[in-house]
């Protein structure tokens, strides 16, 4: 699966299988997939059309969420085609049948209040019904005579649970600042997350760094690396200590093995007595003068094999970078390596589009490399260049060259070179990569652009902007107005993430959550007590020091004790939630009819204007806007007259009136001052309108 859409808050997946027939893909439906009560659930859309498969997919999600949709006591995660034709009808069915429900409500009258109101308990009533609170894993927890199979089920629904509740808190509570640093400069950046899911760019900073000062490189230099880092923190006013970091791809050992199939427990052990690296990716240094990260991407039943994110760096190298920040006064939590920091930033720039036959590449005065992702797979191909080929990159001008050394031909090896990479990728998968994402460091990469689109005139360049799909205050809109804004790609990729505390990566996809650091289970644990503690301070710490000791195992007796009450008390608040949410609905709705009924004690008119007109016209009003009188005509067209704080308050009136269905049309007919109102331009006037409605028949 090349392009996964992440929907319902990383919850549910959607994509399109890649299993084919004879070069083609069997099915170009798009799929959902999510985790349900510790199982893995697959469903067809039943269409290749994105935009009607996530609303169909989102409904199955909510429905099979809610318990609307009965399971099957042996589901399979597997589709076939037939099965997920019927599943998919199924859902469209359901929610064909909601939508005519609600549609045949809107037409009640209001002589059908009572009748209204009654139905609309019922249906609430009836998608309730199988809401269930009570928990029944924890009585399988603790029965006594149930088999180890069901115990070892009942735990992992658990965990899960606590997972994906209390993992997505943190998460999203967790301040953490990016920071890349290169031979060039320092850059620093740190994100928020606005209330409509969109990324704020809250604080960044640039500092270009003396090169003079660098003769030796950055590790050489540290305590000069440290000050500017300082100076770059102070400057873009970041004052969380807890930041994230990159290691040059040239620092680091990435590979993908391929390995007999193992459990969790089975890979850990593998691990710990060092047989596994040894064999499957046998380094020529000692392995324990290395820090070493891995990450399960896939595992294959059939095949009894899985493939295993292999990432390693120098143990001298992580630690150089760690005492650059440390000195700096901060707190390395993150070291991820650069190449996978562009992928995160690639990643949130392109949530929707399909990404499957697109490349990363960086052209650079220090790293030279093509970055594909396949199946979840990192492809990654060096570009090798001399010292001098990167120098005459970087001073390429677009004009005439003649020397056999220069630019251009450096540039036409480079182009070999990506040929070649492009060419294996394709003859392997069979997937034309038509699009490369460009990342650099140089001023001139507007210039080499076109350079290099010569030489490869069947693949589209284009540099890549991080800040595409990013807000930016006023504040900040200086500095990232740069001629060349992919320099921000791998601190805005770092900024992404997140220490995961909780382990909730695991339940999203692969290549997310990289750390080199040697400490990162301690700041791991450090960080989950520091979370804790937190809600200990905010008055929850009983509630989440009860859970925690739960699930620890500490409490067993105890709960299982008190198992009766328990259960009561769950079904009481399952039955209390149930009223209330019914009770909220029906209060909304009544609410509604009295201000369409009071309404309608201000109509100037020997007819009568039907209730859901009313009802409509009540819906519509600003909560600035109040009424004075309505006149009807007594067969299309209201009248009505009131006040206003602002033009913009009556506009918004106008605007809300034409979207209704019962209204054909409607326009502003005049504007007064009140009398006695005074000045116009005093902020505490109100202003008069009439407005001419007209309904449809």
């Amino acid at each position: 699966m090349n392009d996964i859409i992440s929907s319902k808050n990383g919850r549910l997946h959607i994509y399109v299988r890649q299993d084919k027939y004879k070069g083609k893909l069997r099915s170009e439906n798009w799929v959902g997939r999510t985790f349900h009560n510790g199982k893995q659930k697959v469903i067809s859309s039943g269409t290749s059309n994105l935009e009607e498969a996530k609303v169909i997919l989102e409904k199955w999600y909510d429905a099979l969420t809610s318990g609307r949709i009965q399971e099957n006591p042996e589901p399979k995660q597997n589709i076939t085609t037939s099965e997920n034709v019927e599943q998919s009808s199924d859902v469209k069915k359901e929610l064909s049948n909601e939508e005519t429900s609600q549609k045949k409500q809107e037409t009640d009258n209001k002589k059908k209040e009572e009748n209204f109101i009654t139905q609309q308990t019922s249906a609430s009533s009836e998608k309730k019904k199988k809401l269930n609170l009570d928990l029944p894993f924890f009585k399988k927890i603790f029965a006594k005579k149930t088999n180890d199979n069901k115990k070892k089920d009942n735990l992992l629904k658990l965990k899960n649970l606590f997972n994906e509740k209390i993992s997505k808190t943190n998460i999203a509570s967790e301040e953490i600042a990016g920071i890349d640093i290169s031979e060039s400069s320092i850059k620093v950046a740190q994100l928020s997350k606005s209330t409509d899911d969109k990324w704020i760019l809250e604080k960044i900073s640039l500092r270009l760094l003396d090169k003079t000062k660098l003769t030796d490189g950055v590790l050489a230099s540290k305590d000069y690396i440290a000050e500017e880092l300082k100076l770059a923190m102070s400057n873009a006013k970041i004052t969380t200590a807890n930041v994230a970091i990159s290691i040059p791809v040239t620092s680091a050992i990435i590979r993908v093995v391929t390995s007999p199939l193992m459990t969790d427990s089975e890979l850990q052990k593998a691990i710990e007595t060092d047989s596994l690296w040894e064999n499957l990716v046998q380094l020529t240094d000692d392995l324990n003068d290395y820090s070493v990260f891995h990450q399960i991407i896939s595992r294959n039943p059939k095949a009894n094999t899985m493939e295993i994110l292999f990432v390693a760096s120098k143990l001298s190298d992580v630690n150089s970078y760690s005492s650059i920040v440390k000195k700096a006064g901060l707190n390395p939590v993150i070291m991820d390596v650069k190449c996978f920091t562009l992928k995160n930033a690639f990643d949130n720039t392109f949530k929707i589009e399909n990404k499957s036959n697109n490349a990363l590449l960086e052209i650079g005065s220090e790293d030279n490399y093509l970055i594909i992702v396949h199946d979840n797979i990192p492809i990654i191909t060096d570009i090798f260049l001399r010292t001098n080929e990167k120098d005459a990159l970087a001073n390429y001008k677009n004009n005439a060259q003649t020397d056999e050394n220069d630019a251009t031909n450096v540039i036409r090896r480079y182009s070999l070179q990506l040929k070649q990479a492009l060419s294996d990728y394709e003859g392997k998968h069979g997937i034309k990569i038509n699009n490369i994402k460009v990342v650099s460091n140089l001023n001139n990469i507007e210039d080499l652009i076109p350079a290099f689109k010569k030489n490869l005139l069947n693949t589209g360049l284009q540099v890549f902007d991080p800040l595409n799909e990013i807000s930016i205050p006023e504040y900040n809109k200086e500095k990232t107005n740069l001629r060349n804004t992919s320099i921000y790609t791998s601190v805005l990729g770092l900024a992404y993430r997140k220490l995961d505390v909780f382990g909730y990566y695991k339940f999203v996809t692969a290549v997310k959550n990289i750390n080199l650091l040697p400490n990162r289970e301690d700041l791991k644990r450090q960080s989950k007590m520091k979370f804790l503690s937190g809600f200990a301070m905010k008055g929850l710490a009983g509630g989440i020091a009860a859970l925690y000791l739960f699930l620890m195992g500490f409490s067993i007796l105890q709960i299982n004790l008190n198992k009766g009450k328990l259960e009561n008390f769950s079904k009481i608040e399952a039955e209390f939630n149930k009223i209330n949410s019914q009770n909220l609905k029906l209060t909304k709705q009544v609410n509604d009819m009295n201000k369409a009924l009071r309404l309608g004690t201000l109509v100037n008119s020997n007819q009568v204007i039907s209730y859901r007109a009313l009802a409509q016209i009540t819906r519509s009003v600003p909560q600035r806007v109040q009424f004075t009188t309505l006149n009807f005509d007594g067969k299309s067209e209201v009248i009505i007259s009131g006040l206003a704080f602002s033009d913009q308050d009556i506009i918004n009136f106008i605007k809300n009136l034409n979207n209704k269905d019962l209204v054909e049309q409607a326009s502003l007919r005049g504007m007064n001052v009140p009398k006695g109102q005074g000045d116009l331009q005093s902020a505490n006037n109100k202003k008069g309108f009439s407005i001419l409605c007209k309904l449809k028949i």
